[in-house]
């Protein structure tokens, strides 16, 4: 099965999903957006629509797509609009692009009881919207994080983002 996410920078929401037991492989992307085949630059730019995402392909077998919707909402800050971090612009907005109205009431019984529960002091803004064109990112993005763990903003963002992560998520993960 196949799901669609954007949580920010692409590159943090890659290195989350790859540790996840059932997630066979991911793939960043530019989603959302109304040009086609958009390059890293324009999609910077803020000017194609697009935000940073990420496929994944997961066996529904091993971990349920609420399973993946929990941990995204839960991985990034789904109540700042058109930000995460110092990343700001519509490029990393939270947004959800699901594949059938199945995953559309998940998405919103996810909402609804992260809401009920209080989790974040502010309301979740999270864009909702049915799966669209999507462009496969350039080769670099590509397990980015895992290429460049000496990179200032790996160090700086993506690091402590994965420790909190497998801290929280321990047993969904892969290697324990």
């Amino acid at each position: 099965m196949k799901a669609y996410f954007a949580g920010g920078c692409f590159w943090c929401t890659e290195a989350i999903f790859n540790r996840l037991k059932g997630v066979e492989k991911t793939q960043p992307i530019y989603i959302g957006g109304k040009i086609k085949n958009p390059s890293y630059r324009e999609v910077c730019n803020g000017n194609t629509g697009h935000t940073e995402g990420i496929e994944i392909i997961f066996d529904s077998n091993v971990i349920s797509y609420e399973t993946l919707v929990l941990v995204f909402f839960t991985t990034h800050d789904p109540t700042t609009l058109n930000r995460q971090g110092n990343d700001v612009g519509t490029q990393y907005r939270s947004a959800i692009f699901h594949n059938t109205n199945e995953e559309k009431e998940i998405i919103n019984k996810i909402i609804k009881k992260l809401s009920d529960e209080s989790i974040y002091e502010n309301n979740i803004v999270t864009e909702i919207s049915p799966k669209t064109s999507f462009y496969y990112a350039e080769k670099e993005h590509k397990s980015y994080f895992e290429s460049n763990k000496q990179n200032p903003y790996c160090q700086v963002v993506i690091s402590p983002k994965i420790n909190k992560f497998v801290k929280d998520y321990f047993s969904l993960l892969k290697i324990n």
